[in-house]
């Protein structure tokens, strides 16, 4: 086999359809950097989860007119309670500190808090965070000096229920690009072969082999995915660099959302150059084996 034909073919192919050799590269791109991010979306909502799941709490809100003496029984009922592994007290001047760190990205937002707004409070870590309503059962709210009664947990599931929908979300655009780029390659293919017609029965008639004369078409659609998958590790790459690294650095420095790591990016990267190349030559080879006659 003389690689130097099959690839200048492959070269000559590329140029002789430019405009649709660019639209199946920018498609497949587009696909495959929807698949990338639905990925890093899936490692930090494991990630998330490692993190928050393990440090679940109740709070405890207290009202404004609380006694000494009921702030007293209410913690002395917390740290009798076998549902309770550990109590903390917080005062309204931690509290607002705490806001001051987790949200030091948004100066506006701690402005326009006044320090007074955030309500004293207890932040309880059950033995077993399922056990949530026996708290809530002994702490009701409005009376006692407890003002309102909340479980993360139910904060975090709505908010994983969130981050799961937009991965699912993400991940099925990306399967409706992945057609697109699909029938787009069958049809570069098709459109290549027929204006090589000539070509290629010439080579079939001094005796090439069928797989011989598909080849550089083959090679065509995988050097396409193999570019439009470095569009789509580029633009991964981009998304880190002025979006997460900048935007989000507040909140990952808060420890409120993980960071991307470039592990993660490095560990897609195969994945999408991988499903990129496959999927293209194997489009291209389908399609030669069903529409086209070589």
């Amino acid at each position: 086999m003389r690689v130097n034909f099959v690839l200048s073919e492959v070269v000559t192919g590329l140029r002789r359809n430019l405009t649709m050799t660019v639209a199946m590269i920018l498609t497949t791109g587009i696909s495959l950097g929807l698949m990338g991010t639905g990925l890093l979306i899936a490692n930090m909502i494991s990630d998330m989860k490692d993190i928050y799941y393990d440090k679940i709490q109740v709070s405890i809100y207290l009202t404004d007119d609380v006694t000494e003496e009921q702030r007293a029984a209410i913690q002395a009922k917390l740290e009798a309670s076998p549902e309770v592994a550990s109590v903390i007290y917080e005062t309204k001047a931690e509290a607002y500190q705490r806001f001051q760190e987790q949200f030091s990205q948004q100066p506006a937002l701690i402005e326009n808090t006044p320090q007074d707004a955030l309500p004293e409070s207890f932040r309880v870590e059950l033995v077993n965070p399922e056990r949530y309503p026996v708290i809530a059962q002994e702490f009701p709210e409005g009376q006692n000096g407890v003002d309102q009664v909340r479980d993360e947990g139910d904060f975090l599931d709505r908010l994983f229920s969130l981050l799961n929908g937009a991965r699912n979300a993400t991940i099925a655009v990306a399967v409706v690009q992945a057609l697109a780029a699909l029938l787009l390659i069958s049809n570069t293919i098709q459109l290549a072969a027929f204006n090589r017609r000539n070509e290629t029965n010439i080579m079939r008639l001094v005796g090439a082999s069928r797989w011989y004369t598909q080849l550089p078409f083959i090679l065509e659609a995988a050097v396409a995915g193999l570019i439009g998958s470095m569009l789509a590790i580029g633009g991964l790459v981009v998304t880190k660099l002025l979006f997460v690294d900048k935007t989000l650095a507040g909140p990952i420095r808060s420890g409120i959302i993980p960071p991307v790591d470039w592990s993660a990016i490095i560990t897609i990267s195969p994945i999408i150059a991988g499903a990129g190349i496959g999927l293209a030559a194997v489009a291209a080879y389908v399609t030669l084996r069903l529409y086209v006659r070589l």
